[in-house]
């Protein structure tokens, strides 16, 4: 299997998991902006599994033939890369944002650009494997999900399932780590912008919004509308979503919203249901997603909170999950559960 764009955060956090998988055998490793660079030198963690591996530039011969292949691209790069791609690979999995959005019209809007191959869309499979894993197992191509929007689900979609909050006016606020925002500079995720400051950004148009509504679809018939908010924290990595909606039903308790998340992740090995407050410690370096839920009696409504690790269940170690899935693996493979802790 290959990474074409592996020099990236998530394309490093990809060659982790992969030189401790016990099936996936890594062939190449392209990174545009850093070929000839040795991955040792640009990531000295990766020293021990990687000593000789150094960056390639792409081009379709280099994965030519390969069972499968990573793209952890720039957004609109991966709409340009993956058409010439399909055919030549076994199975692609897209950490990019190019292809989770169904409807070509929503491109222009969240993301100011047309999409350049807006037929390639409705044949990608949207990567959340707790959610949609049957449409995942053996598929061609996978759009892995965004980080925020994975935390946001998680929280949300076990409430819409049972029917307990209404789908219009739900709000998910998260915070987030700096690594989200990814490996080049910014003027605001250096450390002196970042350090001792919490600020929000996207106010109203964050790209992931059309994505949280369209995958919350799935679970009710009524189109949901979503108010999301992201907050960027001194964090290096991980996500807490805090997420409101109005009861649908009266007398809700927050046993019932409990209820709704112990049935729909019971046997779900890398989602923890939590009596107490989800930590985002918590979760670091884990592939898994800890989720509770409460009902206020006082103001009416229902809160759902997920945290997770957004290089690990927010982006890579989900690839990873979906690329067991796509290869007949077991899903598990690879894959921590146990975060790191202190």
């Amino acid at each position: 299997m290959g990474i074409v764009g592996a020099s990236g955060f998530t394309g490093t956090e990809l060659l982790r998991l992969i030189a401790q998988h016990p099936a996936l055998d890594l062939k190449v490793a392209t990174g545009s902006s850093k070929a000839g660079t040795r991955v040792a030198d640009l990531y000295p963690s990766l020293a021990a599994a990687y000593p000789d591996l150094t960056y390639s530039p792409y081009s379709l011969e280099a994965v030519d033939g390969l069972d499968l292949v990573f793209c952890g691209l720039p957004h609109g790069v991966s709409q340009t890369v993956i058409p010439e791609m399909r055919g030549k690979v076994g199975h692609i999995i897209d950490l990019g944002s190019d292809f989770r959005l169904h409807d070509k019209d929503l491109y222009p809007r969240w993301y100011g650009a047309e999409h350049t191959d807006p037929s390639l869309l409705n044949e990608f499979v949207y990567g959340l494997p707790e959610l949609f894993r049957t449409k995942l197992e053996g598929a061609e191509l996978i759009a892995a999900t965004g980080c925020n929007a994975a935390t946001s689900v998680f929280a949300l979609a076990p409430l819409l399932r049972a029917g307990l909050i209404e789908p219009k006016g739900l709000v998910a606020n998260i915070v987030t780590g700096v690594s989200g925002a990814g490996r080049p500079p910014k003027e605001n995720t250096t450390f002196c912008a970042v350090d001792s400051d919490v600020q929000a950004y996207g106010i109203l148009t964050h790209r992931h919004t059309p994505e949280i509504e369209q995958a919350l679809g799935e679970f009710t018939d009524t189109a949901p509308s979503v108010l999301f908010t992201p907050h960027l924290a001194p964090l290096n990595r991980g996500i807490i979503a805090t997420c409101y909606g109005q009861p649908a039903k009266d007398g809700l308790t927050t046993a019932d919203a409990m209820a709704a998340l112990h049935e729909m992740y019971a046997n779900e090995p890398f989602v923890v249901v939590l009596d107490g407050s989800p930590s985002v410690k918590a979760t670091l370096g884990a592939n898994t997603v800890h989720v509770t839920a409460r009902v206020d009696e006082r103001t009416g409504l229902v809160m759902s909170i997920a945290v997770l690790d957004n290089l690990m269940k927010g982006a890579s170690g989900m690839a990873v999950q979906n690329a067991n899935l796509a290869l007949g693996l077991p899903e598990t493979a690879g894959l921590p559960i146990v975060g790191v802790y202190p």
